[in-house]
């Protein structure tokens, strides 16, 4: 039985944008917004590039069966633009939860993905036995870093040459939101 705290709609603070569940009606976006570089060289190696239909459809799988994590489509204008997943953490680090969110290029820049983690940040923290949410940057990546900043989230710490990326081993910064 999935929990239906796990499948939220939230609105978003940036007309006509809002959170909400995947549906597999979305694998065409899905894949049409995913299928660029400029997003997929600051995600994990698990995103694949180039992002294909085959992908698409695996994705929305697997966010279909979960009943544990939280994954909702970043929707602007009816079409998904991008993702933001909430991985809730077990035994010792149960009240931690690690969220992660990639948006379409298009879209950069109009203060969506922070409107989307304020969004997100706050839906947990008030459903959820979660005291600690955090969030894994590549230090090359200035722009997210900026997001989670402006979202309310602290840099703990860098990680120095703590992640391998196209050849390239990099640091990678650790922000959190502590309650």
């Amino acid at each position: 039985m999935h929990d239906p705290l796990l499948n939220p709609t939230l609105e978003l603070p940036v007309t006509g944008a809002r959170l909400r569940p995947w549906t597999f009606a979305d694998a065409p976006a899905l894949a049409r917004h995913a299928n660029d570089d400029r997003v997929a060289r600051h995600m994990r190696d698990t995103f694949p590039f180039p992002y294909s239909a085959g992908d698409a459809e695996f994705f929305l799988c697997l966010v279909a069966d979960s009943t544990r994590d939280l994954f909702l489509a970043i929707e602007v204008d009816g079409e998904p633009v991008g993702s933001v997943g909430v991985h809730f953490k077990t035994d010792v680090r149960r009240r931690s939860a690690e969220i992660g969110y990639w948006l379409t290029p298009a879209c950069w820049g109009r203060g969506l993905a922070t409107a989307v983690v304020r969004t997100t940040s706050a839906y947990v923290l008030a459903h959820f036995d979660v005291c600690r949410l955090y969030a894994v940057v590549f230090a090359n990546n200035p722009a997210s870093a900026r997001v989670l900043e402006k979202a309310g989230y602290e840099l703990e710490g860098r990680m120095r040459r703590s992640v391998v990326k196209d050849d390239q081993t990099l640091d990678s910064l650790l922000y959190a939101l502590v309650v």
